[in-house]
């Protein structure tokens, strides 16, 4: 990712406890995972490369939920119970960021481009997405 292509975000949880900024590439892909926690908690996400995203708070609000493989580590806050960002099973290198929970300027400065992630058929999906990518510098 060129430095002319990607700006800085920043986002968090709903009471605040959880700040973060990431950096990504002006025209991101969103990712709407059909999987059955993503399904039931509405989860889109971008995925960033760790040395791209920075937790500048909250570190110790955050509470964690595992199932299934054990792989992802969906993490939210624990006042306020909004998952802001996670640790996916696709990029376990990466950090998927919400889009919804980046402030409102931050959004601004992005176009956003949705694309269908098949969770609920990870394993024939995974290897054609394109999605492991993303999380590589």
């Amino acid at each position: 990712m060129s430095a002319e292509e990607s700006v800085e975000v920043k986002g968090g949880c709903h009471c605040g406890a959880v700040a973060w900024r990431a950096v990504v590439p002006q025209r991101a892909s969103v990712w709407d995972c059909n999987c059955s926690i993503c399904a039931m908690k509405s989860n889109k996400h971008i995925v960033v490369p760790d040395a791209l995203f920075t937790l500048d708070s909250g570190r110790d609000r955050l509470s964690v939920y595992r199932f299934n493989t054990m792989q992802a580590q969906h993490l939210f806050c624990s006042k306020c119970g909004v998952q802001s960002f996670y640790k996916p099973r696709s990029n376990p290198d990466g950090v998927g960021i919400n889009p919804s929970c980046m402030s409102s300027e931050s959004r601004k400065k992005l176009t956003l481009v949705t694309k269908e992630f098949d969770g609920q058929n990870w394993e024939q999906f995974i290897s054609n997405s394109g999605i492991k990518k993303l999380s590589k510098l």
